[in-house]
């Protein structure tokens, strides 16, 4: 039988189904990449990579075109070690013609609901087996979801899929699937009730309802909530924090807060305690040490 720390290791070191060779980084028009250096990173050259969904007209609704230019993202920040944080935001709305009202904020709009119909539970099967949430959720370096305005849906999935979530006070999180005769099928049901509990995963499912940005934030679905102004300069001052890391230890926390969502509670801290002792064994744990008693930065080397 494998030990905790065996499953653990295996399962971020090895079976990430991300994990293959992307030296560029993959160019979409409906996938805005933008790499902003890292400021305190080491080893040096690290980047936070900002992912903005671009389909303003549509308020940034996922179709077959975003999944592929997601996953495909996924995949090369996944086996870039340059990429120590990705962010993932929706386009803002662009100026309408003279005469015409503007865009709602969105950060991401649900589904592209025109590609559901007439399709069969056979025909959908393989998308939902294979999809975009599921990519960002399985990468091992830390995500931030960058929210203003609308996340419904398949976007709310994807902001349950990331790590963090930063979001402006006009911003609304809903799952109005049961409207459309549908549930969540993103993972929306499971993170929803890991992160906010039973009874508020209950009524936000079954009612559909939307959630406004001050309650997202007073019951635990976002981490911080700032102005418009604000959300980048807020999301970029944690995402820089993240970066200045450790990128193995960072990768080895989140592997054992994960834990704690796929174990019992006496298994979750014996993965923990597996994890943490065998950190004693890298090369960045004596460094961190070290820097820690000398009272100096400490100088990563990822390993």
């Amino acid at each position: 039988m494998k030990s905790t720390s065996d499953f653990h290791y295996h399962s971020i070191e090895k079976d990430w189904r991300l994990r293959r060779h992307m030296s560029t980084t993959p160019e979409s028009t409906v996938l805005k990449i933008e790499n902003v250096p890292a400021e305190d990173s080491s080893p040096a050259g690290g980047l936070i990579s900002i992912w903005t969904v671009n389909r303003p007209n549509k308020l940034n609704a996922l179709n077959a075109e975003v999944n592929t230019a997601i996953k495909s993202a996924c995949a090369w920040a996944e086996s870039n070690d340059d990429v120590r944080v990705v962010v993932i935001t929706g386009a803002a709305p662009e100026t309408p013609p003279e005469g015409k009202r503007a865009k709602p904020n969105s950060f991401v709009a649900g589904a592209d609901i025109s590609e559901f119909q007439g399709m069969s539970s056979v025909e959908i099967r393989p998308i939902f087996d294979d999809n975009v949430w599921e990519y960002v959720w399985n990468l091992s370096k830390p995500t931030i979801a960058m929210v203003d305005g609308f996340a419904l849906g398949g976007g709310s999935e994807i902001a349950l899929s990331c790590d963090l979530r930063i979001a402006t006070a006009r911003s609304n999180f809903g799952t109005p699937e049961i409207n459309l005769g549908l549930i969540p099928g993103g993972g929306g049901t499971q993170r929803l009730c890991r992160l906010l509990g039973y009874g508020r995963a209950m009524e936000m499912v079954m009612s559909g309802e939307m959630v406004n940005g001050e309650e997202a934030h007073r019951i635990g679905l976002v981490n911080h909530l700032v102005e418009p102004e604000a959300l980048r300069s807020k999301t970029m001052e944690i995402a820089q924090g993240l970066a200045s890391k450790s990128p193995h230890t960072i990768r080895i926390a989140k592997a054992a807060v994960r834990a704690a969502l796929e174990n019992p509670f006496s298994a979750g801290i014996l993965a923990e305690r597996d994890l943490f002792c065998a950190l004693f064994d890298t090369e960045d744990m004596a460094i961190g040490v070290k820097a820690f008693l000398n009272r100096e930065k400490a100088e990563w080397t990822g390993a």
